[in-house]
């Protein structure tokens, strides 16, 4: 497999340097770690942001939301970025810290160890499903669909599911989506 990271569109990447140059979205909690750098602050490694939600979706139903930017200070990745669509391009959301940050950049390089014993194309992106508390990084394939994508799934990952273990995505996607369980109904009502 070789990994095709798509270019982001150079409206999210002015959105993201912005933010870098921004002491009002430096104040926010998750950049705490960008306040004070030790080496230029540099946005890497950008994955455009899917969302799957609905009672049964499938990964042609993804929608594409914005992208994710990996902030590196110096050599350590210390921060991430994400920008939305907007009617200008992208504009600037929020800046994450915490678990996923180390999660993603594991599964980056998990990825890049798949990408050296295929030789199948995918695309790198980061799929995330809101009703679960879940995110993938989704290794999609342009040429062949579907049916050839790959999960990986972030740390920390839903009850059943294993963190880091790349699958088809046909496998994994009814793990990652169960629907919530219905309400137990009460005595004496309907």
């Amino acid at each position: 497999m070789t990994l095709q990271t798509p270019q982001p569109p150079p409206s999210a990447l002015r959105a993201v340097l912005g933010a870098l140059d921004s002491e009002t979205a430096l104040r926010q909690p998750a950049a705490a770690a960008l306040r004070h750098p030790t080496g230029p602050l540099l946005p890497a490694h950008p994955l455009a942001v899917y969302v799957l939600t609905g009672p049964r979706p499938e990964l042609p139903a993804a929608r594409r939301t914005g992208w994710r930017f990996l902030i590196k200070d110096g050599t350590e990745v210390t921060a991430a970025a994400e920008v939305v669509q907007s009617t200008e391009g992208h504009s600037f959301s929020h800046f994450t810290a915490g678990p996923y940050l180390d999660s993603t950049v594991r599964a980056l390089r998990e990825a890049w160890q798949l990408a050296q014993s295929s030789r199948t194309p995918r695309q790198p992106r980061l799929l995330t499903f809101p009703g679960q508390y879940a995110t993938a990084l989704w290794l999609h394939s342009p040429d062949t669909g579907p049916a050839a994508d790959l999960l990986i799934p972030l740390a920390p990952a839903p009850l059943g599911v294993t963190a880091h273990r790349a699958r088809p995505a046909a496998e994994l996607l009814p793990l990652l989506v169960r629907t919530p369980r219905a309400r137990p109904l009460l005595l004496g009502s309907s």
